[in-house]
């Protein structure tokens, strides 16, 4: 497929769901709005990700998230566990 404003070409893609081929403009179909492939497989990685297990800050006014080594990685704090309520 050709850019209409640039004349270069654009990867495009088959949609699973309408059966057109659309352009690779973003994660769904400008046709019917399925998912496409890329985004399908991307999602299917991110589902070994364990959200169960990580350990939110400590600091009841941040959203940050316990790294490895104990800190907080939006608002730098150590984790105190018995902040937790």
């Amino acid at each position: 497929m050709i850019c209409e404003k640039c004349a270069n070409e654009i990867e495009t893609t088959l949609c699973p769901i309408c059966g057109n081929t659309v352009a690779k403009f973003g994660p769904y179909c400008y046709g019917c709005g399925a998912i496409l492939e890329r985004v399908a497989e991307k999602r299917e990685e991110d589902d070994e990700l364990d959200l169960s297990a990580r350990i939110l800050c400590s600091d009841d006014s941040c959203i940050g998230v316990v790294n490895e080594q104990g800190i907080c990685k939006v608002c730098g704090k150590p984790y105190t566990p018995e902040s937790q309520a």
